[in-house]
C-alpha cells in the first residue's frame, strides 16, 4: 500500500448520506419553515417515512446512533405518546393526495417496543398518512429483543423487510463491543420472519472492529451466507469517541490498523461477490433479483440517511427524536435530546430545530456526489442536461482531479468521469473532492474506509 493511498484511507471524510452533510445544518431552518415546505408538497407526490425509536435495553459500544439505554419500559411508553402527537401534527400538514410508499422503523431498537404498542403505532401512522397499497415496511431488529408476540405484531403491521444487525459472530469481538448475539439466535430470527411471509431479509456486518481479524470476519461472512439474506450491508466501524462517549470503552489499541482494515473490507467484499451477490455502491450487496440490485443496474440507485436505497420518493419525513427529513426545498432535523423532543411534540408543534435550504449549487453538487457514490461515474451529457448553468464548473473540476490523481483512482473520457476498479473502494474520498463545504471546519468524520 502506498503512502498516498494509506493517507486517503485514514482521511476523515463524510459518508455522504446527504449533501450538504448534517454538520452544516443550522437553526435558520426551523419549525415554521418546515410547515411551509410541507404545505408546498403536491398531490401525486410520494413520501417515505422514517420513525426513530431512540432506546435500547443494552448499549452496544460500537454504536454511533442517537440512542440511550433503558431497563424500564416507562420511558419508551412516554416517548411513544409524544411520537403519536408528532404524527398527528405532521400528518395534518401534508396536503391531500400525497401518498406514503415506504416506512422504516429505525433506532435504537424498534423491536424493544411492546407488541401492542407497535401495532398501535402503525395504526396511528396509517390514520394520519395516506399509505399506498404496495407500501414497503422495514424494521431494524435486535434478536435479543424478540419473542413470538413481537414476531406476530410485526407481521400484523405488514412488515416486508427485516433488517438484522449482526456485526461479527466471534465471541471475543462481541464481548469487546458489548453485543452478545449467537448465530443460532440470528438464524432463529430469519426463520421466524420468513415463516410469517417476510420475503426480504437484510443483514449488517461490520469490519474494523476490536480484535477482529481476516479469519474471524471470513467466518462471520460464511455464517451470514448460510442464512441466504437478500441483502448484506458491509460497513466499516466508525470510531468517533469524540461524538459517542461510550465508544471510549473500546481501546484504540484493540482496533485493526488502516492497512488491516482495508484488507478486511476487500476480502469480505470479494467473498460476497464470489457467493453470487451483486456489489452495490461502497458497502451493499444484494441478490441479482433484489430491487436494490435492479435499481443499481438501471442507474436508479439512490442514497439517503438509511444508506443505499431504490426508494424514489419525492420527500422523506423523519419522525422522532433526532430524525432527519428531506423535502425538495432542503433538509430538516428534529431535536436530538429526547426530553426536549417530547416537550416540542407534546406542545403540538413540529420538533424541527435545524436544517438547510438547498441552493442551486447544492443541488448540482448533491447530484454529482450521489452519482459517484452510487454509479462510480458521472455522465457529462446528463449533467449538462440537468444543470446547464453549472455543469461546466464540475466538468473542469473532474478533469483537474483526474489529471492530478497520483493513485489512478479516477479517469475522464469523452463520456464523463469514472472511478477505476481501485478507486471504487475510495469513493467517499473521491466524492469529497466535489464537496464545497468540507474545508470550513464544521464536523469531524470517520475514516474513508
Amino acid at each position: 500500500m502506498t503512502e498516498t493511498l494509506s493517507s486517503r484511507i485514514t482521511a476523515s471524510v463524510p459518508r455522504y448520506t446527504s449533501y450538504p452533510t448534517a454538520p452544516h445544518f443550522h437553526a435558520g431552518v426551523d419549525a415554521d419553515i418546515y410547515r411551509q415546505w410541507l404545505a408546498e408538497l403536491k398531490p401525486g407526490q410520494r413520501l417515505s417515512l422514517y420513525v426513530h425509536i431512540p432506546y435500547c435495553d443494552r448499549l452496544c459500544w460500537f454504536c454511533a446512533c442517537h440512542t440511550k439505554q433503558t431497563l424500564r419500559y416507562e420511558p419508551v411508553r412516554s416517548y411513544l405518546q409524544s411520537l403519536a402527537a408528532e404524527i398527528a401534527t405532521i400528518g395534518a400538514l401534508i396536503p391531500a393526495g400525497v401518498t406514503v410508499g415506504a416506512l422504516h422503523f429505525g433506532g435504537g431498537s424498534p423491536t424493544l417496543v411492546a407488541p401492542q404498542d407497535m401495532i398501535d403505532l402503525a395504526d396511528r401512522l396509517k390514520q394520519h398518512f395516506d399509505f399506498a397499497a404496495d407500501a414497503a415496511i422495514s424494521v431494524e431488529m435486535d434478536p435479543n429483543d424478540l419473542d413470538e408476540a413481537r414476531y406476530d405484531a410485526l407481521a400484523a403491521i405488514g412488515m416486508t423487510r427485516a433488517s438484522l444487525g449482526i456485526q461479527d459472530f466471534n465471541p471475543k469481538v462481541q464481548e469487546a463491543i458489548n453485543r452478545i448475539q449467537t448465530f443460532e439466535q440470528t438464524r432463529g430470527v430469519v426463520e421466524a420472519v420468513r415463516r410469517r411471509g417476510v420475503r426480504s431479509v437484510n443483514c449488517d456486518v461490520l469490519y474494523g472492529l476490536p480484535h477482529q481479524t481476516l479469519q474471524t470476519l471470513e467466518n462471520t461472512i460464511d455464517d451470514v451466507l448460510s442464512l441466504s439474506p437478500d441483502r448484506i450491508a458491509l460497513f466499516g466501524y466508525a470510531h468517533v469517541p469524540w461524538m459517542k462517549k461510550h465508544q471510549t470503552m473500546i481501546p484504540e489499541a484493540d482496533l485493526p490498523d488502516a492497512a488491516e482494515r482495508y484488507r478486511q473490507m476487500m476480502s469480505a467484499a470479494a467473498k460476497l461477490v464470489d457467493a453470487g451477490y451483486q456489489a452495490i455502491g461502497i458497502d451493499h450487496f444484494a441478490k441479482a433479483d433484489d430491487s436494490l440490485a435492479i435499481a443499481a443496474r438501471n442507474g436508479a440507485l439512490k442514497r439517503n440517511f438509511q444508506g443505499y436505497t431504490d426508494d424514489a420518493a419525492d420527500a422523506l419525513i423523519g419522525l422522532g427524536a433526532s430524525a432527519i427529513g428531506f423535502l425538495p426545498q432542503g433538509y430538516v432535523q428534529n431535536m436530538p435530546a429526547t426530553g426536549e423532543y417530547q416537550r416540542l411534540a407534546d406542545a403540538g408543534g413540529p420538533a424541527v430545530i435545524r436544517g438547510i435550504a438547498l441552493t442551486d449549487e447544492d443541488r448540482l453538487r448533491a447530484h454529482v456526489i450521489e452519482r459517484i457514490m452510487c454509479d462510480f461515474a458521472l455522465s457529462f451529457e446528463d449533467l449538462r442536461a440537468r444543470f446547464p448553468d453549472g455543469a461546466e464548473t464540475i466538468v473542469a473540476e473532474a478533469r483537474q482531479l483526474a489529471a492530478t490523481d497520483a493513485e489512478a483512482l479516477c479517469r475522464v473520457d469523452s463520456q464523463g468521469f469514472h472511478l477505476t476498479a481501485e478507486g471504487r473502494a475510495m469513493a467517499r474520498s473521491v466524492a469529497a473532492a466535489f464537496d464545497a463545504y468540507l474545508g470550513n471546519g464544521k464536523g469531524r468524520h470517520s475514516m474513508a474506509v
